[in-house]
């Protein structure tokens, strides 16, 4: 596929909008879209100079549209599976937004349907792959820098109220759409994709004294196993009274690193020639976005004009739900889960 012949349609304008703009900036046409909320479409359409004739409300309209070949699902997490399926069977690619499904069934269900149709090329929106620092922690990581990891945490804080106070009984107060699947999913899979692996045994305990909105725990702490005798952790807090952060610390044989998603500087500790960790770190600049929509959608192009494969593909989307779902289960049982990653 060419860039001139890219048409691309935007399903759900919440984090879709972010991703209309990475899509505008790469320079791909678009050919349609689409929101429930008339006001927000509207809004979205004018500040992004979409015509009329190419917004709707239905997203039906962008999956008989023959033009559109490329399609950025971002709607509520619950409508995943049955859109995928649809977008799959009409010939789109897809770029979707995590999390993948909200259980085990949707998760294999999307895997099937990707499976189905070969010639689409599929992409799951783990947005924080390209946040500056975790790349430069990943690239640290990889390059040796630290030396052999033996323990890696990282967070999801973030407060969760403000979505509430207008409309209590919105898509995220779903007893299925727990936190740590939907916002939890981002440090899960920042783990894997940090460690390279994936946790083989995980225990966790919950906690809900933050979120009245909801039925399901507000806060949870987990620990995992990953291959390699590596130690992992995973703190999700939804209704936590701080910032947004996904506070993360690496620990190496030979360095450790700090870092998160909203600082411009991560701090580096490495060993010296005498075997001694620093007392003090290099402070290393980074650029903060946290949100880097626009280099997801240019791997995400990349893969359709290059005929390339997709790193970010179906089965590490429903790899990070698994994990996620451990999570939630062993909360509930207070018992170690090994979870299941064959689909």
């Amino acid at each position: 596929m060419k860039l001139e012949n890219m048409v691309v349609g935007v399903i759900g304008l919440g984090m879709g909008a972010l991703h209309l703009k990475g899509a505008i900036a790469y320079g791909a046409k678009i050919g349609m879209i689409c929101d429930t909320d008339p006001e927000r479409l509207k809004t979205v359409g004018e500040e992004n100079e979409i015509p009329e004739e190419k917004r709707t409300t239905d997203y039906h309209d962008i999956l008989n549209n023959k033009e559109i070949n490329a399609v950025i699902l971002a709607t509520p997490d619950q409508q995943h599976r049955e859109q995928v399926e649809a977008l799959l069977a009409a010939g789109k690619h897809v770029m979707c937004e995590k999390p993948l499904a909200l259980t085990r069934e949707d998760l294999e269900g999307i895997v099937k349907a990707v499976e189905a149709h070969p010639e689409c090329k599929f992409m799951i929106g783990q947005i924080c792959r390209f946040t500056p620092a975790f790349v430069q922690a990943k690239q640290y990581i990889d390059d040796g820098t630290i030396g052999e990891l033996y323990f890696v945490e990282s967070e999801y804080a973030h407060d969760y109220v403000r979505m509430f106070e207008k409309n209590p009984k919105n898509w995220r107060s779903d007893p299925v759409r727990n936190g740590v699947v939907g916002g939890g999913c981002h440090a899960v899979d920042l783990l894997r994709w940090l460690v390279g692996a994936d946790p083989s045994e995980i225990y966790a305990h919950g906690t809900h004294k933050m979120l009245p909105y909801v039925e399901y725990d507000d806060a949870n702490l987990a620990i995992m196993k990953f291959p390699g005798d590596i130690m992992g952790k995973v703190f999700v807090s939804t209704g936590c009274k701080r910032g947004y952060t996904m506070r993360t610390c690496i620990y190496g044989t030979k360095g450790t690193l700090i870092f998160d998603n909203k600082s411009d500087t991560m701090e580096v500790y490495v060993m010296n020639e005498e075997g001694h960790g620093a007392s003090t770190p290099k402070i290393v600049p980074v650029e903060v976005n946290n949100h880097n929509a626009a280099e997801e959608f240019r791997a995400f192009a990349d893969a359709l004009i290059n005929e390339k494969e997709i790193e970010m593909n179906v089965y590490e989307g429903a790899k990070t739900v698994e994990a996620c779902l451990a999570i939630i289960e062993s909360s509930k049982t207070g018992k170690i889960v090994y979870p299941n990653y064959q689909f």
